[in-house]
């Protein structure tokens, strides 16, 4: 099947396999060894047909050689996740942009509607992220994982790009920019409901 492969699609190149999982099973590292007879280094990617989380419904992995703290202890291969991204040709893109354009696009949603709605979506996926953290130290507490120490530089950099919120200036700066915008949402309801008014006199006079 390979070679047929190899024929047929000449300009393609495989570079692992994929499984609808939703999670990583026991017999993944078995099947995954056999495609190292095709490919170096292959990739298995789990797809989630049915999301719940926001965010792409893929995670990438590559098996790598664990080696045991006991030297009594044999070493084995595990899993460990791969950053992935879904991109497609330029061409492609203008097709799909295109469809999408025609399908999707509705005119009764404003900017501010699909900004306020692309915020949201935003801030969901920041909650299941943190969410999905705050799991994982949990089960390093109490023992159920091994401590990985990239994961907690990784942590250790997001802390230390926080911003300190009680320096003076931050706070008046946020201040100062949410009664800013509030105003703008005030005078946009007042003129609203003047033109409203307006055209209800309008309507009644005619």
């Amino acid at each position: 099947m390979f070679s047929m492969f190899k024929r047929i699609n000449a300009m393609e190149h495989v570079v692992g396999w994929y499984s609808t999982g939703p999670k990583l099973r026991e017999n993944d590292l078995d099947i995954h060894g056999l495609f190292n007879d095709y490919v170096p280094n292959p990739v298995f990617v789990i797809i989630d047909v049915q999301p719940e989380e926001l965010g792409i419904p893929t995670k990438a992995y590559c098996a790598v050689e664990e080696v045991k703290e006991n030297a009594t202890q044999k070493s084995q291969k595990v899993f460990v996740h791969v950053p992935s991204e879904i991109a497609a040709h330029e061409v492609e893109e203008i097709g799909t942009c295109g469809a999408l354009a025609q399908d999707v696009k509705d005119t009764t949603i404003s900017t501010l509607a699909t900004k306020v709605t692309g915020k949201l979506t935003a801030l969901k996926g920041l909650d299941a992220r943190l969410q999905e953290i705050r799991s994982y130290l949990d089960l390093v507490i109490e023992g159920k994982l091994p401590l990985n120490h990239e994961i907690l530089y990784h942590l250790q950099d997001v802390f230390n790009l926080l911003p300190n919120l009680n320096v003076e200036v931050l706070i008046k700066a946020f201040a100062v920019k949410t009664n800013d915008m509030m105003l703008v949402i005030y005078l946009s309801s007042l003129i609203r409901s003047t033109i409203a008014l307006h055209s209800l006199i309008n309507n009644k006079v005619c």
